[in-house]
């Protein structure tokens, strides 16, 4: 496909091309706000600014909603007309980290975009690199942190207009592994975030949470369509009904895939790491990164998944606790305390019921 009929499929119409002097204030301000903002990366200010400068910038007019947009077939990046000048920079960052990610073959042809897989038809792993790299230009534009709602879901997100529920579950598994391996191999395109993830859960739970993130875009974009087809053929009642009816699935599909997403990072992650919880120091190591997960968590009215894992992960170390007592006496009155103190502390904070925690175990 030409690129002139390959930018049309896109809602793209140039109107024309940005002067050079605009073009490298840009790629100055981009190359010196990334490496002010990812010092452990270790970036070459002057090698991010020679790249970007190279790149077409141009006006044009764009879908509705979108204020600029990398197209990699002709490294090109289409910025909205309406756009005052004063904020070309801050718009492009995301689009520009697009198109430092890029991985080519020797024949231009792109194999990875981060952590996305180019060499696949399905590009795995979209939805996560979408994620990484806003997080990465938000943390660029200094964007605060604000509760909103998503489909009944109450998240804190700084990218409240741009995927914010892929966003808030890439957070979680940043948190798990660290932010400079996400945003290593999002800049970089290596393998050092899946590598490491799947070194801390497993193979199966990786693949599984990227392929769930990629759906959970791939079925808001189905909602949009809908909503879009709504305001088409609002005359016709039978497809309005039909579209309504649809939404509301799709809707009940986004909640759902999210909840299980959250679940499997917290629980793939937490399950195995309890294992190397063995000392006192390691336990309460253990217990502040489970504890201080929640401020990452959406929450949906009624769903208590989180603290009833809390409970059950504090009640694990604190028989963890009784068995080494028996093996080693000078410790005793130390671990009984601590753990001891702990438990009652969480079962004060969560409502703790010791019916229904007799009534589970006999189950």
């Amino acid at each position: 496909m030409g690129i002139k009929r390959a930018l049309k499929k896109e809602g793209i119409e140039v109107i024309m091309p940005m002067d050079t002097l605009t073009t490298n204030t840009i790629a100055k301000n981009i190359a010196n706000t990334l490496n002010k903002n990812f010092p452990e990366l270790n970036l070459d200010t002057k090698n991010l600014f020679m790249k970007i400068s190279r790149l077409n910038m141009c006006f044009a007019k764009l879908p509705q909603g979108v204020s600029a947009k990398y197209f990699y077939k002709n490294k090109t990046i289409y910025f909205s007309c309406n756009i005052e000048e004063e904020n070309l920079a801050s718009v492009a960052i995301h689009e520009c980290i697009h198109y430092l990610q890029e991985k080519c073959e020797k024949n231009g042809e792109i194999v990875k975009l981060g952590l996305c897989d180019y060499t696949d038809g399905n590009l795995p792993g979209t939805g996560i690199n979408e994620a990484a790299v806003q997080l990465m230009a938000a943390k660029c534009t200094g964007n605060s942190y604000e509760n909103e709602k998503y489909f009944d879901i109450e998240i804190e997100t700084n990218t409240p207009t741009y995927y914010p529920l892929e966003c808030a579950l890439v957070r979680e598994m940043a948190y798990v592994i660290g932010e400079k391996t996400l945003f290593d191999s999002t800049l970089n395109a290596n393998n050092k975030f899946k590598e490491q993830y799947i070194s801390l859960t497993s193979k199966k739970d990786f693949y599984t949470i990227q392929k769930n993130i990629d759906l959970l875009v791939e079925t808001q974009e189905e909602l949009e369509e809908l909503h879009f087809n709504i305001q088409e053929f609002d005359t016709d009642e039978y497809y309005v009904k039909k579209c309504t009816k649809e939404i509301e699935n799709k809707k009940q599909k986004i909640r759902n895939l999210f909840l299980d997403t959250q679940k499997l990072i917290l629980t793939s992650y937490f399950d195995n790491a309890i294992n190397l919880a063995y000392t006192p120091k390691l336990i309460e190591n253990y217990r502040n990164k489970l504890y201080y997960f929640k401020n990452l968590l959406g929450h949906v009215e009624g769903d208590n998944f989180y603290n009833d894992y809390y409970i059950d992960k504090m009640m694990q170390l604190e028989k963890r606790y009784d068995i080494k007592n028996t093996e080693i006496t000078d410790l005793v009155v130390v671990k009984q305390s601590f753990i001891s103190v702990l438990i009652r502390k969480i079962k004060k904070l969560f409502g703790y019921n010791p019916e229904y925690a007799e009534m589970k175990n006999k189950m």
